[in-house]
């Protein structure tokens, strides 16, 4: 098994494939954007249904404070994150701005700044005024070094619509499976409610191997960690409900 693994990466590290992976530029993954929607998706919904099922309400009230929070909280959740990376495009291009006014106006200062930045790589004496030269040479590509070693900045843009995409569909498709059960009107409250936890233990864990999965991380850790954060989040409305309905003498449904 790790002899073809090591045969992959060898592959992989052929110039021609170098070349051509170099060519196309770093890859944004939107792992982290699909894993946060669909976790808040699901805690969101069946933090719902625990707090319905503590405060001793009817599946009715569950099904429709679930989707109400499910579409309300997913929009929200996605203009949340579209925001956040406008912000950091809009910050990335004002810095991107400032250096390229930067180099027009004062070359020597920028060119300075670059001979120190290899410096301190340890760089030296004629290689070290080789690279500066080289680098200055192409405005593009001072800016781009200029960017990420001065900043931190990468070429892998944020992209706020595809992100708060992702997020909004990861937050529907898998916040909703936890209210599956309560659209059947056959079972009892008891049987909805075991079966949207299983549903609903079953998608933490399913998120967090597929988090492991893209991370090339522990599978079961990775799945059970999340699987604790959301039944933590369920307990936590469950007890808090349950409590509240006791302090206010509410009836149960």
């Amino acid at each position: 098994m790790k002899s073809a693994h090591k045969e992959d990466l060898i592959r992989d590290h052929y110039p021609e494939i170098i070349r051509k992976r170099l060519s196309a530029g770093p890859k944004r993954q939107n792992i982290s954007d699909a894993v946060l929607g669909g976790i808040d998706g699901c805690i969101t919904t069946f933090a719902v249904v625990s707090g319905s099922v503590g405060a001793g309400f009817p599946s009715s009230v569950a099904v429709i404070l679930g989707f109400a929070n499910l579409f309300a909280d997913g929009f929200s959740m996605a203009v949340s994150n579209y925001e956040s990376n406008r912000a950091e495009q809009d910050f990335i291009d004002s810095i991107k701005q400032s250096e390229e006014r930067h180099i027009d106006e004062i070359p020597e200062g920028e060119r300075e700044e670059v001979r120190q930045i290899f410096k301190a790589k340890g760089f030296k004496e004629e290689m070290l005024e080789k690279i500066v030269d080289t680098i200055t040479a192409d405005k593009k590509i001072w800016l781009e070094v200029m960017l990420l070693e001065e900043h931190g900045i990468s070429k892998a843009a944020p992209k706020p619509l595809l992100s708060a995409g992702v997020t909004f569909f990861a937050f529907i498709a898998v916040g909703a499976v936890p209210l599956l059960p309560y659209i059947a009107s056959s079972l009892d409250m008891n049987q909805q409610f075991a079966i949207s936890a299983f549903l609903a233990g079953t998608m933490f864990f399913f998120i967090g191997m597929l988090k492991s999965f893209a991370l090339e991380k522990p599978l079961f850790i990775s799945g059970a960690r999340t699987l604790f954060t959301g039944g933590v989040a369920a307990s936590l409305a469950y007890i808090t409900a349950y409590l509240l309905r006791e302090v206010f003498n509410i009836a149960a449904g």
